[in-house]
């Protein structure tokens, strides 16, 4: 049977509806995942469509999966990161929802707090245990929609549910008509889909799904966990490791809007951000994320990541602040005690920061030649240089001008005589055999012996 697709303009067959197969033994893809080896990457040569959806946005685990990896975060803490969420997500509400536990006093109490600022972005949603008395919590704060976990691998059906298929695709259809009963909106969380049977339990239960949301008219959410952070997206790879190929199947096989699909992944191969933009492109409305990437393991995608590539696909910032990112990982750093590392990309106290001599002189000539973007601009953190041994006098003037903020006239270049002067307490230091870099406050210093009515001018 054909079908004319209104949005492709096209005549295209009738979807093909998968049936659930429930198999008597776990289907572990042993020669993928054989444990005692490195996961394979299979290939099958099958490629699908972009279908990137008109609106895309990012969503927020900070609270939830970010939070059990680092000691708990205090109420003041969670409302301080909410609030900068807010502003960095900006008006359109790019950073979309953030999730909360409900569980504890505290858990509550920020929840509360949260709900009292009056933030019309990120929306407030939680994630509970599938019981009774967690969706009546969930209803009495007056919270929409509220994650579920549904792990659809057979390692977790089989092996820590000990259900069979069918047994786990009634159980989970129970949850998921209380909490429709309820009023609230499910978000179903497929953990382990990466490793999960995906013709023959997934697609199945995303039907079905999809079946109680439009009987209900409550649009049931499907949250598409990369649990182990096996996904992978180069082009013609087989499932159930295929970016593209999990986001296809469920919005062609199962007909998932969507805005009602997300991606979740981990970083344990170094794929996450390549994953999550790939889910966008094939389909997928929203990328679930962490600040900095705190979370399980290796961790989330980083929510400051997803920000920057939607600009860089979409075109725009869309009136995101990114200054908050630099807020934020300050904020974690300085007040959290969340060590974040010096090369993290736009985070990182040295994310900006060039060591050679010769590229400190290109960027002394134009700053744009070695610096990715204007991040003093966008992220409120100017291009730097480290001095050591190997800065030379560019590097040296390039440290003076961004440290003291000297633009225009102002700036100092390599002829400068604080910039010779520094240059020979530095090479001194050297000399007498240190092998570190040199730091602000050690430059500081410097400056000030050299010509201290210069300091003062520069300083004060």
């Amino acid at each position: 049977m054909l079908q004319f697709d209104k949005k492709k303009n096209l005549l295209l067959q009738s979807k093909y509806r998968y049936a659930l197969q429930d198999v008597p033994q776990p289907n572990l893809y042993r020669e993928i995942y054989e444990y005692t080896a490195v996961p394979k990457v299979a290939f099958n040569h099958r490629l699908v469509p972009m279908n990137m959806p008109e609106e895309i946005w990012v969503t927020d685990t900070t609270f939830r999966d970010g939070q059990q990896s680092v000691s708990p975060f205090t109420v003041p803490q969670i409302v301080r990161l909410f609030k900068l969420m807010a502003r960095l997500g900006g008006p359109k509400g790019i950073v979309r929802q953030s999730e909360f536990f409900v569980y504890t006093d505290k858990d509550r109490q920020a929840l509360t707090a949260c709900q009292e600022l009056g933030l019309p972005f990120p929306e407030i949603t939680t994630w509970i245990r599938a019981n009774e008395q967690d969706f009546g919590l969930v209803k009495q704060f007056g919270i929409r929609e509220t994650g579920i976990l549904v792990s659809c691998s057979d390692y977790h059906i089989f092996k820590k549910m000990n259900l069979t298929r069918k047994q786990a695709l009634d159980k989970y259809l129970r949850i998921v008509r209380s909490a429709l009963e309820h009023g609230i909106v499910p978000r179903c969380h497929f953990e382990d889909i990466t490793r999960a049977d995906f013709y023959g339990f997934v697609v199945p239960f995303a039907n079905e799904l999809m079946h109680l949301s439009q009987q209900s008219g409550i649009p049931i959410k499907i949250r598409a966990c990369d649990t182990m952070g096996y996904g992978v997206t180069y082009p013609g790879t087989a499932l159930p490791r295929s970016v593209q190929g999990i986001i296809y199947g469920l919005t062609h096989y199962a007909e998932v809007p969507p805005a009602q699909l997300e991606w979740h992944g981990h970083n344990d191969f170094y794929k996450v951000v390549s994953n999550a933009a790939t889910a966008w492109l094939y389909g997928c409305a929203s990328v679930n994320c962490s600040l900095l990437g705190i979370g399980e393991r290796t961790g989330n995608c980083p929510l400051e990541a997803m920000v920057i590539e939607y600009a860089s696909l979409r075109g725009s910032q869309d009136n995101m602040d990114f200054t908050a990112i630099t807020e934020i990982a300050e904020y974690i750093e300085r007040d959290i005690g969340i060590s974040v590392p010096t090369r993290t990309p736009f985070v990182g106290r040295s994310f900006n920061m060039t060591r050679a001599g010769i590229h400190a002189d290109g960027l002394l000539k134009e700053e744009e030649i070695y610096n990715i973007f204007d991040t003093n601009l966008l992220l409120g953190r100017p291009a730097t240089v480290a001095v050591d041994s190997h800065s030379g006098l560019a590097g040296i003037a390039h440290w003076i001008n961004g440290y003291f903020r000297l633009t225009d006239e102002a700036a100092v270049d390599k002829r400068h005589p604080v910039v010779q002067g520094v240059k020979e307490l530095v090479d001194e230091l050297y000399a007498e055999g240190r092998n570190t870099v040199m730091g602000d406050e050690e430059l500081e210093m410097f400056v000030r012996n050299v010509d201290a009515q210069f300091y003062r001018s520069v300083a004060f």
